[in-house]
């Protein structure tokens, strides 16, 4: 199919921003940033390069876009899960289940956020820092409301439970899913809660594993 006859095919400015995502995502995750050509991305897609130039001014500006919906995305679903309890086991068990859901429901795309060739890139380094923070942020204000711990411990606290929920839902993924995912979640979140439950849950209590 020549990329000529799909060009007449006029479609919503929204609706083609999306198709040429959706192919720059399978080139992406199949080649890598620096082995995906535009030329390669407008093949996939159906359409001229002129097109896709009118939607994205560069590669970079095309992989960015992609990341930023991912990386959005990610700090969604973990904001929801924290919005989505007021039981602080039930909120451990919601935090793993985002990272799981992430990755299950994005397939081989997690690696766009995770896994990027181009990390050392300034304006990829900075979308990937912004959704890490904004992850580690949701979850420490929550543990700042719930055990009365300052920002910096609370923060701490948060980038050990992101980073737990992160690596084993890419492992659980890059091994092929080799146990359910809710045991996965169950497993991950047992864990974690058998260490956060530990801090307390009203001033004045002396935190673990701090002399007094």
């Amino acid at each position: 199919m020549s990329s000529t006859s799909d060009d007449r095919v006029r479609l919503p400015r929204s609706e083609r921003r999306a198709q040429l995502l959706q192919a720059a995502q399978s080139m992406f995750v199949a080649n890598g940033y620096h082995a995906t050509a535009m030329d390669d991305i407008a093949d996939k897609a159906g359409v001229s390069k002129p097109v896709l130039y009118q939607h994205f001014k560069s590669k970079l500006d095309l992989y960015l876009a992609l990341l930023e919906q991912h990386a959005q995305g990610l700090v969604d679903n973990v904001r929801t899960a924290m919005a989505a309890s007021d039981d602080n086991k039930d909120r451990v068990n919601l935090a793993m289940k985002a990272y799981f859901d992430f990755v299950d429901a994005q397939g081989e795309a997690y690696r766009l956020l995770f896994e990027s060739d181009q990390r050392n890139d300034p304006a990829v380094a900075k979308v990937m820092g912004d959704a890490e923070r904004d992850c580690v942020e949701a979850l420490a204000e929550t543990i700042m409301g719930d055990t009365g711990v300052d920002k910096a411990r609370a923060e701490l606290l948060a980038t050990g439970l992101t980073g737990t929920a992160e690596v084993a839902a890419r492992k659980w993924m890059a091994t092929g899913r080799p146990i359910p995912k809710e045991e996965a979640v169950g497993l991950l979140s047992v864990l974690a809660w058998r260490g956060i439950s530990y801090f307390p849950m009203e001033e004045g209590q002396a935190l673990p594993f701090v002399e007094q």
